[in-house]
């Protein structure tokens, strides 16, 4: 058996590292977790969704303090990367936050809202909700696949 801070601390690094800079796959994770019946299932949604948001305070952070080396081959967004970024914010506004999970856009749009000085606590509670209402609907399509 698995131990606890193998499960909860795998799946909230994973969270993490897939709001940042290397690809990973915490929805995948998250299913196979709840299908294996490996630890409490609110637990598993905690894990998950914490360590993706502060995933996502990481890409903020950058935007405020290391945009100025966009350029440079080492940075984890290319420049197109931030420019559809930059104009889905610039288009949508603070609420385009809400889509912080979406895949390709979401962590170039946390590092925009750095960079353009997004009040922190408006992010925070945007992304919160967006990356939140993404695990919820994983685990309630795994609640009604096992129901059924």
């Amino acid at each position: 058996m698995i131990t606890d801070f193998a499960i909860y601390g795998g799946l909230f690094f994973n969270a993490f590292v897939a709001a940042t800079l290397l690809p990973a796959f915490s929805e995948l994770s998250f299913a196979a977790l709840l299908a294996s019946g490996e630890g409490l299932p609110l637990l598993l949604f905690l894990s998950v969704t914490t360590g993706n948001i502060l995933g996502a305070i990481v890409n903020y952070w950058l935007g405020l303090r290391l945009v100025k080396f966009e350029n440079r081959s080492w940075f984890p967004f290319k420049p197109k990367q931030i420019a559809v970024a930059t104009n889905h914010f610039q288009k949508y506004g603070k609420w385009s936050l809400l889509f912080a999970w979406a895949p390709i856009i979401g962590d170039p749009l946390t590092l925009i809202a750095g960079v353009l000085r997004t009040n922190i606590y408006v992010f925070l509670i945007l992304v919160s909700i967006g990356k939140a209402l993404r695990y919820a609907v994983i685990w309630a399509g795994y609640t009604a696949v096992v129901i059924n």
